[in-house]
């Protein structure tokens, strides 16, 4: 009997859970859809201007479109305005081959991802890059649904394909534009320090939490 009352209890207890994480879901949906909206028409007259001066200064093309990877796996393609060169924006699209065959077990601590050195970022470019403006396209992503405003960092495919099962559980919820391994370590982390702050975010995430997040970016 005890444990017949055990399992029922259990049971209770996974429904709750579960009825909770779905309306976090929905309410999260709603919260992105409804911020990113109204962000994209406020800041409309901004994101006219960038597009205008990066046309006018550096030329075609306005944005800079990359594959990331999102919940479940699955790819899209992130926006953002573009802050380098053409030259150099070829040079950064290449994949970063070859791996080490230390890779095999997983991404390491030390890997650190870097690009070509020649590569170069326009005037315009700096300027949007030392206030994060050419973060803003992504609130397309987010309206779409391919991101969050919060979540963990979109990664790129050449780095996913060597994931192992532990870091794989990243890919468990939708990336955002901004999340809490950011919010509290910026980049000064090893890959295993930034995957455990994402995992630790996607086992306690909650309303509060991510509005604690948006926050604290805003404040940065």
């Amino acid at each position: 009997m005890e444990n017949i009352k055990s399992t029922s209890h259990t049971a209770v207890k996974n429904t709750d859970s579960v009825r909770k994480d779905r309306f976090y879901q929905l309410l999260k949906r709603m919260t992105d859809v409804g911020i990113s909206l109204v962000l994209l028409l406020t800041l409309m007259p901004l994101l006219l201007f960038i597009s205008y001066r990066i046309y006018k200064k550096e030329g075609k093309p306005i944005f800079y479109k990359e594959v990331r990877v999102g919940k479940n796996g699955r790819e899209f393609i992130m926006f953002s305005f573009r802050i380098m060169t053409n030259p150099s924006k070829v040079i950064w699209a290449f994949p970063p081959h070859p791996f080490p065959d230390s890779w095999m077990d997983g991404v390491p601590d030390e890997f650190t991802f870097q690009r070509d050195v020649h590569c170069t970022i326009t005037p315009t470019g700096k300027w949007l890059k030392k206030y994060h403006l050419h973060k803003l396209p992504r609130l397309w992503n987010v309206l779409k649904g391919d991101m969050s405003l919060v979540g963990p960092k979109p990664e790129k495919k050449e780095i996913v394909d060597y994931y192992n099962d532990w870091q794989k559980n990243r890919l468990k919820v939708k990336p955002g534009i901004t999340g809490y391994a950011r919010a509290v370590r910026g980049d000064n982390m090893n890959y295993t320090e930034r995957v455990n702050y994402d995992l630790y975010y996607i086992h306690n995430r909650s309303v509060k939490m991510d509005m604690k997040i948006l926050w604290n970016t805003i404040k940065k």
